[in-house]
């Protein structure tokens, strides 16, 4: 517990924001309305902090705890509701997860990591017109810092409907803003796999690799594209990583058991 509470206090000096490696929420950081209210907020933001430290360690009843007292600190503290709405989420209580999220937003209507959040939570549900809506609500915010989170997502949300010219329209906007975008960058490896065009799909996995960033997932797609296109070196190379880095996936079971015809994690 106190590791945890002093590496929170030092994310809040920093001013930064505790997220994870390829995952489409962000974790909670003041929108610019949510921050207008001072330093009175330092309590709400502490424990708002450590809420993302639990929620990122699976640990949601602790999360939950944590964003009560951040809210009896401050009721009116966006980025703690906008926390509250991942935690729900991930417990899947979509009706009090959306009801946090649409309280960030009331409170700060150009909160950018919440309209984020929410759009996520919305393709997650199926819910791909509104979820969208919400990815280009954070975008209409020329403050947001990172707005080829939001692009990235709003490409592979099109491509949960399989509307690939959206999503390429998404994800090359993502990528001119960030070229070595991890979750642009697999969605535009799928989609030129969904095109029938491994060369361009190899491109894209290529600088994936670049940055560290291949997973199950990714490497399973990049050993099916060596395949196809008859690299036999380049496909034991990353079959020989899949086996070694993630020997209990899925996709280990499918390279073991020769289905080379599953497509992978969809998005």
């Amino acid at each position: 517990m106190t590791s945890i509470r002093s590496g929170a206090l030092l994310l809040v000096a920093c001013l930064g924001v505790l997220a994870c490696a390829q995952t489409p929420p962000e974790a909670t950081q003041a929108g610019p309305e949510a921050m207008a209210q001072g330093s009175e907020n330092q309590r709400a933001r502490i424990h708002t902090e450590l809420a993302a430290q639990y929620y990122t360690r699976n640990m949601h009843a602790i999360a939950l705890q944590e964003l009560r007292e951040s809210l009896d600190a401050d009721a009116r503290y966006a980025p703690a509701y906008n926390m509250l709405g991942l935690v729900h989420g991930a417990l899947r209580e979509d009706t009090q997860a959306e009801e946090a999220f649409r309280r960030a937003i009331d409170l700060s209507p150009s909160y950018s990591e919440a309209h984020n959040n929410f759009g996520w939570f919305l393709c997650e549900r199926g819910r791909i017109d509104k979820a969208l809506e919400r990815f280009e609500a954070a975008l209409a915010n020329p403050l947001y810092a990172t707005p080829e989170k939001a692009l990235a997502n709003a490409g592979l949300c099109s491509l949960r409907r399989n509307d690939l010219q959206q999503a390429e329209n998404y994800l090359e906007r993502a990528l001119i803003r960030a070229p070595y975008q991890p979750v642009a960058l697999y969605q535009m490896a799928r989609l030129h796999m969904l095109r029938g065009n491994p060369v361009a799909a190899r491109r894209a996995l290529l600088r994936l690799g670049e940055v560290g960033a291949l997973d199950a997932a990714a490497l399973w797609m990049a050993v099916r594209v060596e395949r196809q296109l008859g690299d036999l070196t380049a496909e034991s190379s990353y079959a020989s990583q899949l086996r070694r880095r993630f020997p209990n996936s899925q996709e280990t079971f499918w390279l073991s058991s020769g289905q080379y015809d599953q497509p992978g994690t969809q998005p």
